[in-house]
């Protein structure tokens, strides 16, 4: 739905963003994710068709977005990170303005209405917009971004200086949303992208440092993987056996509880999952196991890996 190749956007001889190239499949939800200043706006504006690149390309649907913009752009719809409101209008007529912009060829009421109660905001359409709290204004630019029903939303910073119910109301209607479209959410708040987002592709200083499923992203952890491990059987012969795991580089006993059980810090190659070799080898010798969790595999801590090791 979305491919991007080789997109890279300079000014003078600065690199906003470097080389850049990926995918965004049909229906997938993906967090952009990076520090403040890793080139996260500059790539959803050339793809919004707000700025151009210096080189490379980037396509919505199979249309490139500088050879057929006005094609490409139907199919997307973009929240900046700050919303495009005008104060002065009500609701309704903020969304039946958007609507005529995007020469949108639905029923206007029935379509306005719609959105409306997809985002929440069906009780508000008649309150001016200046009226209206942060959270329901972020409302109110997602209906504005879904007018028209684009087939790719783009959402940049969408909870940015949103309170906590703000926060969770927002991650919730994205997720919904995720149903039906295809939406890239960019952000540097971790929390959100874990929740909400299918995939993660991590950029720093303009170029992609991990693109991975979310369930799959500690493989981008750089170093071991730590694995915290409790178990009942003897420690010396636990301890040993599981060293000879292929993978494990240690295995260090974290505390002896003096009733038959102990606890181990286990560490092995980052490419290697030791967890069901683990989990065989304890249960065909009969030893319990009471606890198995990672030690340090948050998405902060990969995200920091990452950073730090580009």
């Amino acid at each position: 739905m979305i491919k991007i190749e080789h997109l890279t956007k300079k000014y003078g001889e600065r690199y906003a963003i470097n080389d850049l190239s990926f995918e965004v499949k049909r229906g997938e939800i993906v967090g952009f994710l990076g520090p403040n200043g890793a080139g996260k706006t500059t790539t959803m504006s050339i793809l919004t068709g707000y700025l151009s690149s210096t080189s490379g390309r980037a396509e919505i649907d199979g249309l490139d977005i500088l050879e057929h913009p006005f094609a490409a752009k139907k199919k997307i719809g973009y929240l900046p990170e700050q919303p495009p409101l005008y104060l002065d209008m009500t609701v309704y007529e903020y969304l039946s303005f958007i609507y005529d912009l995007k020469k949108c060829t639905l029923n206007r009421d029935e379509h306005i209405g719609e959105i409306a109660k997809v985002v929440k905001i069906d009780n508000c359409l008649n309150r001016i917009i200046r009226n209206l709290s942060k959270g329901y204004r972020q409302r109110v630019g997602i209906a504005g971004a879904l007018v028209s029903n684009p087939e790719v939303v783009i959402f940049d910073e969408p909870t940015n200086g949103l309170d906590p119910k703000q926060i969770i109301d927002i991650r919730n209607l994205i997720k919904e949303l995720g149903k039906d479209h295809t939406v890239i959410l960019s952000t540097h708040i971790l929390s959100e992208v874990k929740m909400i987002c299918d995939r993660i592709i991590i950029i720093n200083e303009g170029r992609i440092v991990a693109d991975r499923r979310t369930d799959d992203i500690e493989g981008a952890l750089v170093g071991n993987r730590r694995i915290m491990l409790r178990a009942e059987g003897p420690i010396a012969t636990v301890s040993n056996s599981i060293r000879k795991i292929n993978g494990v580089n240690s295995v260090t006993v974290a505390v002896d509880y003096g009733d038959g059980t102990a606890s181990y810090l286990v560490e092995s190659d980052n490419a290697v999952d030791v967890r069901k070799p683990i989990f065989n080898l304890l249960a065909q010798n009969a030893w319990p196991i009471l606890e198995l969790e990672p030690v340090g595999a948050t998405l902060e801590s990969i995200f920091i890996s990452v950073i730090g090791s580009n």
